[in-house]
């Protein structure tokens, strides 16, 4: 048995790695610039910039001895705008022309910061471009550290500029922000909140609480109600009994969420005053969230679990169980479900990742300080780092749980082996 979840271990390593990338891709390439999201489109670039390197925003994406900065967006003068050109000082089309001995104004958006090393790369052509090669596109580069000032001028003719780069150097050729980002969650270092400036690694260990305090009561009684009801119609199939309970399982199911919630909130908790409407002080809070979460997944668990005790049923080991005079509670939990166990260990299994993020419906309506209702506040919020170590998390914790049902499977089931 060690060895075997030793293996799967190792064999889900690659699938872990693949979380770790698909979520950096999601959030870091995808999802745009974090510092525009949290500060908006008309934050100046020296706060963007500044927020960025706070956070290893300004490094390359994989890899690089270079990377972009804010402090001079690169332009090509074929296709910029208006608005750019005049910053330059360039004319309404074309490149920028410089004339016999002038030299380029570059227009900073903000002094570069001191103690780093930058590189000016200008393209162009004509009698004056300096070049530093045999060919005519050979571009002019310029190194220099922020106390210096690049300078590009004009010698012995005119000189057309198409365009204009400045760059950043990295401290080696893998110092960007996917080796940054998989080496903080080695250290399970998710950041710093942007909203609320705190870790977020304490956000979560403050929200895991609350939320497992609905989730896991939700799971026990809907798991421990829908198997009891799947079992009575299995037994009792084709009966009154059992196209009742599927008729109020299809009718569950149909039924919005929402639905639950508001019903719940207006009618047993305002109306009749039975349950809190809303906060975490005591237990008595989580007594209507956990009653509307159980009814919510009974429709689908009870005909799912009905549908495995149905192919058990009919097997030749429950009619000798019954010929034996075994009594039917013995024959329903002792061998029909011992042999069903096999696909509900796997459906829980699944659910256990759930149990982390917990509900982001129930937790923001009733008001439970839990990682849904961290996780909404984030997503309002633009809370990136939040929202990518919930996600980040969760899917960990799903690809375990694959791991967790396959060993679980080979433990209760004989039939299968641990190969």
């Amino acid at each position: 048995m060690g060895r075997f979840i030793a293996r799967r271990l190792l064999q889900a390593l690659p699938t872990v790695a693949g979380v770790v990338l698909i979520t950096f891709v999601l959030f870091n390439v995808v999802g745009g610039s974090p510092a525009a999201l949290v500060l908006g489109q008309n934050a100046g670039a020296r706060a963007l910039d500044e927020f960025d390197a706070a956070r290893g925003y300004d490094k390359p994406l994989f890899c690089g001895h270079w990377t972009k900065t804010r402090a001079l967006d690169e332009v090509d003068f074929d296709t910029a705008a208006p608005g750019v050109r005049a910053a330059w000082g360039a004319g309404e089309s074309g490149p920028l022309r410089l004339e016999d001995g002038r030299e380029l104004a570059i227009p900073f958006a903000f002094p570069p910061p001191k103690g780093e090393t930058w590189r000016l790369t200008v393209i162009g052509d004509g009698p004056g471009f300096p070049h530093r090669g045999k060919k005519c596109s050979t571009p002019w580069k310029k190194v220099f550290r922020s106390a210096e000032q690049p300078a590009f001028r004009a010698a012995g003719g005119p000189v057309e500029i198409r365009r204009v780069k400045l760059e950043k150097a990295t401290r080696h050729f893998f110092d960007s922000q996917l080796v940054e980002y998989a080496g903080r969650v080695l250290r399970l270092d998710f950041g710093t909140s942007t909203s609320l400036n705190q870790p977020v690694s304490n956000l979560l260990k403050a929200g895991l609480g609350p939320s497992l305090a609905l989730t896991v009561p939700i799971l026990v009684v809907e798991l421990a109600v829908s198997l009891v009801l799947a079992l009575l119609c299995a037994y009792r199939r084709g009966s009154g009994l059992d196209r009742g309970l599927v008729a109020v399982c299809v009718a569950l199911m149909s039924v919005n969420y929402l639905v639950w919630i508001v019903f719940g909130q207006y009618v047993l908790a305002y109306r009749l005053g039975w349950f809190p409407v809303w906060g975490f002080e005591s237990w008595r809070n989580l007594l209507l969230p956990v009653l509307i979460g159980v009814a919510t997944g009974l429709g689908t668990n009870v005909r799912f679990y009905r549908t495995i005790l149905l192919e058990e049923m009919h097997k030749d080991y429950v009619r000798t169980a019954f010929a034996k005079g075994l009594r039917t509670e013995q024959v329903l939990f002792k061998h029909v479900l011992k042999n069903a166990l096999g696909p509900v260990i796997v459906n829980v299994a699944l659910a256990l990742p759930y149990l982390y993020t917990g509900s982001l419906l129930l937790e923001s309506f009733f008001g439970i300080p839990g990682l849904g209702y961290l996780s909404l506040n984030a997503i309002h919020s633009a809370d990136v780092e939040v929202v990518r170590a919930i996600v980040l998390v969760g899917a960990l914790l799903f690809t375990a749980a694959n791991v967790l049902a396959d060993v679980a499977l080979a433990w209760v089931d004989p039939r299968v082996k641990l190969a």
